[in-house]
């Protein structure tokens, strides 16, 4: 396989153990396996409360069933045959949203509703329109607000799109892992270009003209021949935003990914081969690199944002939502508060069980100490900016520009060549960004030794 980049640079990244790290994602700091000190659902309740009147947050709301379970896939869902779990799921989901509106303060608006899963498509259209009505009767869209939602091509039809756009979705987003047959079928997820095509068609014709798209490298029989065919055939569907995750081989945390042989799994430089050469036919045709592992149209928000200094990073990835607070509803949901992170009961059972009693689910959580906000924040900029503002931190924590030097000459010095330090602050090169989350990983101050992350690239 070709290799994209100079043998000396490839050398710097072997040196520097790219191609042998395995470092959190940091869609959170602290990461989810160090959440404590906090976070409980007398906590939580009391974060909702304290929300300012009038305030405009986010909400995310976990569908967590699916028809099948895909084997590639390390999210937390359960395989259905039948729709009774599904509308049962439901009552406790519309009993969560009246409990939350219980507590929520006047005049608190979204700014962005996403439903995730799972696969939130397999709702019945009618359960589909008494959900939305449910959270919209306590929290309205504000103006400008998106409401979107993850469509599985294989488990969706008009009925539900037309529900759907009734309810107010006005962006769809759509995972596409990879269109060859091979791939498909050593993964167990069986979806084709025509069958995409056909919805996204459908969800166009709607008037839903705003489309996310999520495709995989690192994948098992993966190829950059392969890749660059699937990456094609997505472009032809003209996503506004595309995510390139890289696929996490984790079987020793996700029983079902021991369906695939780890025998034709690429090796980590290959792994870097294929994400180039996906980036690169992105670029070509006219997308700007967003972050790590995304794209997007230049007239799209996440685009925008970029350009703006205004992009974040959740627990869907980018985004160009500004919104402080990020409510989660249903099994397993993770809230962000300025105050810290609180996270949903894992288990159908349990979140169910909690509701029911008229509680809040909320089963751990983290109260932020300013360390982990001045951390969360240098580990954000990295992310999203490839770049640290002295100005910019040294005006928003209470840190010394003494100390603060010491922290960016640390990690200075662990990535010789790859970034830059100077009065402005750090910054990434473009040869050191495939370093991203390792330099992420040099502010984080948690042990790192025993949790299971994914491979740095």
């Amino acid at each position: 396989m070709p290799k994209t980049r100079g043998m000396t640079q490839h050398s710097q990244l072997t040196r520097l153990g790219l191609f042998d790290a395995r470092v959190p994602r940091y869609t959170s700091y602290p990461t989810a396996p160090h959440f404590a000190g906090g976070g409980g659902a007398g906590e939580f309740t009391r974060w909702v409360r304290e929300i300012p009147e009038n305030a405009t947050i986010s909400l995310y709301l976990h569908v967590p069933f699916c028809r099948r379970l895909c084997w590639f896939c390390a999210c937390r869902t359960q395989g259905t045959a039948t729709l009774s779990p599904v509308l049962a799921y439901v009552q406790t989901l519309l009993a969560e949203i009246a409990l939350l509106g219980r507590h929520l303060p006047k005049g608190v608006t979204l700014s962005r509703l996403h439903w995730g899963g799972g696969t939130p498509t397999l709702l019945p259209p009618d359960q589909i329109t008494t959900l939305a009505e449910a959270i919209f009767a306590i929290l309205p869209l504000a103006e400008g607000g998106e409401f979107s939602v993850e469509i599985d091509p294989n488990e969706v039809d008009g009925p539900r799109l037309d529900a759907l756009k009734a309810a107010g979705m006005n962006r769809a987003s759509i995972g596409v892992q990879d269109f060859d047959p091979l791939i498909q079928e050593t993964i167990g997820r069986t979806q084709s270009y025509e069958l995409t095509k056909q919805v996204v068609d459908q969800i166009r014709e709607r008037g839903i003209l705003s489309l996310n798209a999520d495709i995989l490298y690192g994948l098992p029989h993966q190829t950059t021949e392969r890749i660059s065919e699937s990456v094609q055939k997505l472009l032809t569907l003209s996503p506004d935003r595309v995510a390139l995750y890289g696929y996490a081989h984790v079987p020793w945390m996700s029983r079902r990914q021991q369906m695939i042989p780890s025998d034709v799994m690429p090796t980590p430089e290959e792994r870097l081969d294929l994400f180039e050469t996906a980036e690169k036919l992105f670029e070509w045709d006219g997308y700007r690199a967003i972050g790590i592992d995304h794209f997007a149209r230049p007239t799209d928000g996440l685009a925008i944002a970029q350009a703006t200094g205004h992009l974040r990073r959740n627990f869907q990835g980018y985004t160009d939502d500004t919104a402080p607070i990020l409510i989660g509803l249903g099994a397993s949901s993770i809230s962000r508060f300025p105050q810290g992170y609180a996270q949903n009961a894992s288990g159908t059972s349990d979140y169910t069980k909690a509701i029911r009693a008229g509680q809040f689910s909320t089963h751990r959580g983290h109260a932020f100490t300013a360390e982990d906000r001045l951390r969360g924040r240098l580990i954000e900029a990295v992310m999203c900016d490839f770049h640290i503002s002295r100005a910019e931190i040294l005006a928003s924590f209470d840190v010394s520009p003494e100390r603060l030097q010491s922290l960016l000459e640390t990690t200075a010095h662990a990535f010789p060549g790859m970034v830059t330090l100077d009065d402005r602050g750090l910054t990434i090169l473009t040869q050191g960004r495939a370093l991203t989350r390792m330099i992420a990983r040099s502010f984080d101050a948690y042990d790192q030794t025993k949790a299971q992350h994914s491979a740095a690239i």
